[in-house]
Formats: C-alpha cells, structure tokens, sequence
C-alpha cells in the first residue's frame, strides 16, 4: 500500500521505541532495531495520525508487511478489522472530503478485509498489488476495465458516493460505495466483471 516516495524513513531512538512497541504485536516474527525496516508517512484524512510501515528481510513470506496507525503516540495495528481504523477515525478525527476520499477509499479496502484478503480499488494496470502474470487475453481485459475511481455523487447527509473497479481475490467487479463521514465505508453495490482468474491479490498484512 502506497508504493511511493512519500515514506520517510524511521531512525535513531525513534527507531528503538518503534521495535519496543512493535515486538509484542507481531508475535512469532523477529523484530530487531538492527535489521527492522521502519517508516512512516502522513495521511490527508487525518491531521496528526501517521501511517506506521514495519518490514523485516528474515520474514516469510517475504512480501508481508505490518501497518499501523500511529496517534499520539499509540500504535493501532491495521490487522485486516475496522475497529483499529473507525477507532482512529473517532479519536483523530477523520475529516474526509471529496479530494481525499478516493485516497481514504484506497486505505480503507485495502486495510479492512474479507476472507480472501484486501478489496483492491483497482484504478491503474501499474498498481503495484494488482496480479501479474495474466494471458494476454486476460491483460486486455484489466487494460479495458481497470481506470480511476470517480465521484458519483453526496447526500444530504454527507455521504460521498464512490464508483471504482474492484479485484478481490481472483475476481473483478465494479462497486459503488458510500463513504460515512465518520469514516464506516458501504459497498452498496457490485457488478461482477471476471471471476476464477487464475491469480489473486497477495499482499499479506498479518
């Protein structure tokens, strides 16, 4: 999630109480201020809340990631729940508007999970976690369906109204959701597209 060069890297004491606070969350994975990778980043939906990104090369697999959200200093753990989150939405607070919805759409799928893992807001074919390997039968599929989430739009109530492309697990499918202001996310609802693709969304957060 957010593969760019937004992260700043975490060092120093820093780094150190990082790891202290980390160590009993991960449970059976190695945590060491010498060889853990920490950064950080800020957020547009929240004023003073930080993304916590933790990365160790002895972890298997070897492309999971720990996440946590970091307010005032406690670390809610982002562990596939939306309690951690709607719980950061209420102390921070959350302030959502439509030029950062789409981002907090984006975190929320990806953060908030179903049995078979994140629901991708699939808005670009380069998208980092967007499975590869398709035929190119199925690459022109993704190429003709994948595209930016847009506004459809908001309630009297303040709800933001979302249409965007969806890959969860090994299917694709357009959704519309409703983004509360209170940060609770709705699909309200879906058209499927593709299912039983050969390949499925990993990324791996706990």
């Amino acid at each position: 999630m957010y593969v760019d060069n937004e992260w700043v890297r975490v060092t120093g004491s820093e780094l150190e109480s990082s790891v202290q606070r980390i160590i009993p969350i991960v449970g059976r994975y190695v945590v060491s201020a010498e060889t853990t990778q920490v950064a950080k980043r800020n957020l547009e939906f929240y004023d003073m809340v930080e993304l916590i990104r933790v990365k160790d090369p002895s972890w298997e697999p070897s492309n999971i990631f720990f996440y946590f959200l970091r307010d005032a200093g406690n670390l809610f753990w982002l562990n596939g729940t939306s309690p951690p989150i709607l719980e950061v939405n209420l102390k921070a607070p959350v302030r959502i508007t439509e030029e950062n919805c789409i981002d907090y759409l984006e975190f929320f799928c990806f953060f908030v999970r179903g049995e078979e893992g994140p629901f991708l807001i699939a808005q670009s074919v380069e998208d980092v976690y967007l499975p590869k390997g398709f035929d190119d039968r199925m690459r022109m599929v993704l190429e003709g369906t994948v595209r930016p989430a847009d506004i459809t739009g908001i309630d009297a109530d303040g709800n933001i109204h979302v249409d965007a492309v969806v890959y969860y697990s090994n299917a694709i499918f357009t959704a519309n959701f409703e983004i509360k202001p209170t940060g609770i996310v709705e699909m309200m609802d879906d058209e499927p597209i593709a299912a039983d693709l050969p390949v499925k969304v990993d990324a791996p957060v706990s």
